[in-house]
């Protein structure tokens, strides 16, 4: 380019840019008969950016602009220690591009020789290298060695500025993300490091040094599909570009890795929208359909209880269905319990009289999360109702418009405890935790409610026990007015979710001929989650 007009300035990470004039792009395309000149003439200036990354690599990004596209050449240069000379790799299908990159790249010659000077940052600013051959001798070089192809992947760069312990990438579609360099090294997916089997780290955590993590040199490898590392100690490490965008640690990819694969959000519900809300699905679809297993549980976790339809009258339907996704929760109430009116029972749920709203099993440190309860035979009189609310809807609800209640029902401690004999021999059960359990990002985790089982030892300071009971007593009279009545029929499944949804019944009456029957079981979420995320798995693969 003849004495073009140059605005140079460096950046703090070592970017070089150089502002050409129209009259320099003119000069730099005349001949094409393919480029008219006012299409040139529509742009004001080209860019041509020359940024240092690690290994000895620099990259060249050459734009130039019409009214009508933008295109660009990207040139990038290795150093090759062993060979004392460079390569270079032209990005673009086109070979009128290399010809238009290199007399652009001839016009900036100088200016680059004497970046080339500056060194990279972490280099201590010795020279990058010590001499650069003629532009058209390094096409000959690039076009000899074979290193002249087009860039397939979606790695574009890869850069460690001088003051950070991240590793920058940048992919061809503008996206950059960064990577901490212990990160990287802890996740070495070589086999020395990480069995594949197993999907397990294996590499000695023992001798593993934080603070002497460095990188020795990184490239782009495997056009654009790799990024190559080799660390300080010589170990090398690679890393598959859709493996490490999978993985980026931006704040939207982490909050959809959470919702996609961790826990879904649930979808809080009222009263009123229970008829919206209620999915249902035939038991047979569960049982032989992975879709419709995959549709059940996600309706589970999200609306937190599904109705299953038409399941056939034996007892061991609950069974069957949790097999389906893992396998029965046992307690001391044994695998599969029996819900009937008994004498002498043990537990009110035993008993005809109105069954009051409840999480079952409070007194357990890790409850059963989901319920199973198969109607087989039900109550003819007008009693045997199922009650249910969405309790985790009441705590949002006390917290946005009765927060000092909502405080004092999540902080305090309860003594839930039960006492008893049934299948799992005699038992004497205590745990304690507040009525609103909230986890460490203060999201509702889990409900505790049962009148009979919140034991009389209340273990708090004096002046708390009046308050709590205050803001308990307004809970449970939300609950209640938040609460849905319907009545199951044989063949029904409710499921639900034991430490969200707050469940009784009403009071029946049987007879010798109409005597009420239900099968009840548990399911574990942690089986649960499993089986949705092996489901989902399925599909993606």
């Amino acid at each position: 380019v003849s004495a073009p007009t140059r605005q140079t300035a460096l950046h703090p990470d070592h970017v070089q840019a150089v502002l050409l004039k129209p009259a320099a792009i003119e000069h730099a395309f005349a001949g094409r008969a393919s480029t008219p000149r006012r299409e040139l003439r529509a742009k004001e200036k080209l860019v041509c950016r020359v940024t240092f990354v690690p290994a000895s690599k620099v990259h060249i990004l050459i734009s130039f602009a019409t009214h009508k596209t933008v295109k660009k050449t990207v040139i990038s240069l290795w150093f090759l220690h062993s060979h004392r000379h460079f390569v270079m790799q032209f990005g673009g299908r086109l070979a009128s591009r290399l010809i238009a990159a290199e007399r652009i790249f001839a016009g900036s010659y100088h200016r680059f020789g004497a970046l080339s000077r500056l060194g990279h940052p972490s280099q201590g600013r010795q020279p990058f290298h010590t001499e650069i051959p003629s532009p058209r001798r390094l096409l000959q070089k690039a076009v000899s060695v074979g290193a002249l192809q087009q860039v397939t992947g979606s790695i574009k760069s890869v850069y460690q500025p001088s003051t950070s312990r991240n590793l920058r990438v940048e992919l061809v579609d503008g996206q950059r993300y960064e990577f901490p360099l212990v990160w990287l090294r802890d996740n070495c997916q070589c086999s020395e490091c990480f069995h594949a089997g197993s999907y397990s780290r294996v590499h000695d955590w023992e001798r593993f040094d934080p603070e002497s993590v460095a990188i020795r040199e990184c490239v782009v490898a495997d056009n654009g599909n790799l990024v190559d590392i080799t660390w300080h100690d010589g170990h090398r490490s690679q890393f598959n570009a859709a493996w490490l965008e999978d993985r980026n640690f931006t704040k939207q990819n982490s909050e959809q890795y959470l919702e996609e694969w961790y826990r879904p959000k649930p979808r809080l519900w009222k009263k009123h929208e229970f008829g919206e809300v209620l999915k249902s699905f035939e038991f047979e679809d569960v049982i032989t359909k992975d879709e419709t297993l995959q549709a059940w549980i996600e309706a589970l976790i999200r609306y937190g209880v599904v109705m299953i339809r038409n399941a056939p009258l034996t007892e061991q339907e609950c069974r069957k269905l949790a097999n389906r996704v893992g396998f029965i929760r046992k307690t001391h109430y044994g695998e599969e319990f029996i819900v009937k009116s008994k004498e002498g029972t043990t537990n009110v749920a035993y008993l005809s009289t109105p069954l009051q709203m409840h999480t079952d099993l409070p007194y357990y440190d890790y409850k059963p999360g989901c319920n199973l309860l198969h109607c087989l035979v039900q109550s003819l009189s007008t009693g045997g109702q199922n009650l249910i609310a969405d309790a985790f809807a009441v705590a949002d609800h006390m917290r946005q418009e009765h927060p000092e209640d909502f405080r004092l029902l999540s902080e305090t401690l309860v003594n839930w405890t039960d006492i008893g004999v049934d299948e799992g021999g005699e038992f004497h059960s205590i745990y304690r935790a507040p009525v609103i359990c909230l986890d460490r990002e203060g999201k509702l985790e889990r409900i505790n409610h049962s009148v009979p089982q919140r034991d009389s030892f209340f273990n708090v300071p004096l002046e708390r026990v009046e308050p709590w009971y205050r803001a308990m007593a307004r809970f449970v009279r939300i609950l209640h007015q938040e609460a849905v009545e319907f009545k199951t029929m044989p063949g029904d499944i409710l499921t639900f979710s034991n430490i969200r949804m707050v469940h009784g019944r009403t009071g029946y009456t049987d007879t010798e001929i109409n005597t009420r029957h239900i099968v009840g079981a548990y399911l574990d979420w942690d089986e649960i989650y499993s089986r949705l995320r092996v489901l989902k798995g399925k599909k993606s693969n």
